[in-house]
């Protein structure tokens, strides 16, 4: 563990943004929502890139659910590099499912559970969702030391963002 790290959950419900000259072009001004920061590594969405031409309701026809009452320009983002396939719901902790969903700080749960879509479809569900394909994950100390190295600056995650 880096100097300066606090104590578990350690970046959980922060914001993790990367520090230009990164090297990396997947996360080239990427902010990402952290979910799960651990011994066994982390996992976290990235929040500020959107799949041009890609919108929930249409992802949901896609998939075979009825998109009901989805508003037509609801965006998709690019979660991560990681499984671009699967899909994620982060959301406002107002909702929560007995199955798949995570809360992850004051302001925010993850629900991975196709479910919450036919919630979504009919109107009801979380406040407020954000809808991502792929995650971006790191090993045991790999975040860590990223860290260390500068790669990232971290920020508190508010609702308002």
């Amino acid at each position: 563990m880096f100097a300066g790290m606090k104590e578990p959950p350690f970046l959980v419900g922060q914001l993790l943004l990367a520090m230009p000259g990164m090297g990396d072009p997947r996360f080239e001004r990427a902010a990402i929502a952290m979910c799960v920061h651990d011994a066994d590594g982390a996992f976290g969405l990235i929040v500020n890139h959107v799949f041009v031409g890609l919108t929930v309701r249409s992802l949901m026809e896609q998939i075979g659910v009825d998109p009901g009452a989805t508003p037509e320009a609801v965006p998709v983002y690019a979660g991560g590099p990681v499984e671009p396939q699967r899909g994620f719901v982060l959301h406002t902790p107002d909702f929560t499912d007995a199955t798949g969903t995570l809360v992850v700080g004051p302001d925010a749960a993850l629900t991975t559970s196709r479910d919450i879509l036919d919630v979504l479809a009919r109107g009801q569900g979380p406040r407020t969702a954000v809808f991502s394909l792929g995650y971006a994950g790191w090993g045991p100390g790999q975040l860590d030391s990223e860290m260390a190295r500068n790669d990232w600056l971290t920020a508190p995650a508010r609702a308002d963002l």
